[in-house]
């Protein structure tokens, strides 16, 4: 049993240990793959597991001893799966492993954004509240969490573990689901529409999946109804966001603040726009990346194989 993983450097940087899966084959990892070395390395492999390298038609059709598909990820867009599941390629992932990280994340950059965590360490690492007459001082506003609205776009797993939290810091909090409101956990009330969380929310936070339906959901048009005190917070999805748009209000003030773990383009180009705004707070697409996430996502991806191999095929998303 060959296995290859393709690029298996962002999951696991040094700190994992990949035994478990070497006890189910002869295991090859690369750190990276490019697109034009997918084929080459991926040649003669009965299992090949990927975090971003894509498997397209031509490269599924070129691997004709290709059984098996692990997704180091939950979203599995980086796959033909209409093709896969043709030439008969089980395809599995691994759902809700960085549930609690990337909520987590999201209260990150409210916290840093309301209380300009990052700006007040590095003033004082640079010695200005040294020069102070006082023993405290501020130069922005600090903004208390507590009975502030919080408007969560999509109640799935993240959505859910952002509300749960924000409930615990005294928040009211709004969605936009398609649940029903009698569904829906206690202090949580249902938007009428997408449009009514925009324009009453002081935080909007973004967790529903990308699809035609949500591409730049966040756009000028939807940027407009929000407060001028109002911080969209994005751990979801780069094309939920029209980034042009959302540079422009930042720009102008439309609304205070942007906290955005994820990008159109990863990583992004220099020139954009989000990059030059200083209201516009970005980390590297890592709400997902704590240790505790990515051992989960380790040990489940290894049970996803182990199954496969028994017969007993768990989060087969090419059915």
């Amino acid at each position: 049993m060959k296995i290859v993983v393709l690029d298996g450097l962002t999951m696991n940087p040094g700190d994992l240990s990949w035994d478990s899966l070497r006890e189910l084959g002869d295991l090859i990892v690369y750190d990276r793959t490019s697109r034009e070395q997918i084929v080459e390395r991926a040649q003669g492999a009965d299992a090949v597991f990927t975090n971003k390298a894509v498997l397209n038609a031509y490269a599924l059709r070129s691997l004709p001893g290709l059984k098996y598909i692990g997704v180091l990820a939950t979203g599995y867009n980086v796959v033909d799966i209409s093709v896969a599941r043709e030439l008969g390629i089980v395809v599995t992932n691994v759902p809700a492993y960085s549930t609690e990280s990337v909520a987590q994340m999201v209260f990150a950059h409210i916290l840093n954004i309301t209380h300009s965590v990052g700006q007040y360490s590095e003033e004082a690492r640079m010695g200005i509240w040294s020069k102070k007459e006082d023993f405290s001082y501020t130069n922005s506003p600090l903004i208390e969490l507590y009975g502030k609205q919080i408007g969560i776009v999509g109640l799935g797993n993240t959505g859910s573990a952002t509300a749960r939290i924000a409930l615990a810091f005294g928040m009211r909090v709004m969605t936009y689901t398609s649940k029903f409101q009698h569904e829906l956990p206690a202090g949580i009330v249902k938007a009428r529409n997408i449009d009514e969380l925009f324009g009453s929310s002081d935080i909007v936070s973004l967790h529903c999946p990308l699809n035609s339906e949500t591409s730049e959901i966040v756009n000028g048009s939807r940027l407009s109804l929000m407060k001028n005190t109002a911080i969209l917070i994005n751990t979801g999805r780069g094309g939920l966001v029209n980034e042009k748009d959302l540079a422009e209000a930042l720009s102008r003030g439309k609304i205070m603040a942007a906290g955005i773990d994820v990008m159109v383009s990863e990583p992004p180009t220099i020139i954009n726009p989000l990059l030059r705004q200083r209201n516009c707070f970005i980390t590297p697409h890592i709400a997902w990346a704590t240790v505790e996430a990515r051992t989960r996502l380790m040990h489940q991806a290894v049970l996803n194989f182990s199954q496969f191999l028994k017969g007993d095929i768990i989060n087969n998303v090419a059915k």
